[in-house]
């Protein structure tokens, strides 16, 4: 992947846990997704596993290392290594967009990736060499972060790809490592995700801010909603006119979670 692409989709991706690594199918499907696009001058990533207020930055100066924010796991998940170029003019750029716009914005010069942003990158970007940049979501307010992904639009135009990092359906209580992955999703599970599917494809941005009261299931889909979250800044960063063309690059279920991930433009 050689060329530079000039204005970049904005991603939302269902990133998974760090055994996302060992599920052939779903690595090769975030590698080709990337490849249907070309490759940006940087990336800014939002986490459904960063919440941090003010709006703050990842490293740029300093090389803190990835955060391995997860427990319990063997120990290859966390000698794991992603050593992207640092991203400080894309900081400085985020930095002027958001702070223009009433949003104060703070550095963590201790603050490496998070496995929502480093899993979905070792697959879909494994050369590291794209500046990476991390931001944190100051809020899960839908209409804060999708005003606030409203700002980070003009970024497009220099090459970022501007990505959230969440999960369609996330309900830990349906995790069933002895199902294995392709094991057959609870129906509420199902039906979240095909609501999902529908509003997205509609372009209706409305009814995704307000899924609690318009998704079914939307309490068990999410019984909190960071993961559903970052959804909103992608959104945001994407809507045009007053206008969404969401395309799914992804979908199915990985233990019961569905993995449905969107490529988002302006129609």
């Amino acid at each position: 992947m050689t060329q530079t692409l000039d204005r970049p989709p904005v991603l939302f991706l269902s990133h998974g846990a760090p055994p996302l690594a060992d599920d052939a199918r779903w690595t090769s499907e975030l590698s080709a997704w990337s490849g249907s696009f070309g490759k940006p001058k940087d990336i800014l990533m939002v986490s459904a596993h960063w919440e941090n207020a003010p709006v703050t930055l990842s490293a740029t100066v300093n090389k803190p290392g990835l955060v391995y924010d997860f427990w319990g796991f063997p120990q290859k998940y966390y000698d794991v290594t992603y050593d992207a170029p640092q991203a400080g003019e894309l900081a400085t750029e985020v930095e002027k967009l958001v702070s223009t716009h009433g949003h104060h914005v703070e550095r963590d010069e201790e603050r490496g990736l998070d496995h929502g942003a480093y899993v979905p990158l070792v697959e879909m970007f494994p050369e590291a060499d794209i500046p990476v940049l991390q931001m944190s979501m100051p809020t899960l307010d839908p209409q804060g972060l999708f005003n606030l992904g409203k700002t980070l639009a003009p970024l497009r135009d220099r090459g970022t790809l501007i990505v959230g990092s969440g999960f369609t359906t996330h309900n830990l209580r349906w995790f069933n490592p002895a199902g294995g992955p392709d094991t057959t999703p609870p129906s509420v599970s199902s039906e979240f995700d095909h609501w999902a599917e529908e509003t997205m494809a509609a372009g209706d941005v409305d009814s995704i801010l307000d899924f609690l009261h318009k998704a079914p299931a939307a309490r068990e889909a999410h019984p909190r909603s960071e993961h559903w979250a970052p959804l909103y800044v992608a959104l945001g960063a994407a809507y045009e006119s007053g206008d969404l063309n969401a395309k799914t690059a992804i979908d199915g279920f990985w233990f019961g979670l569905s993995k449905r991930s969107w490529t988002l433009t302006g129609k």
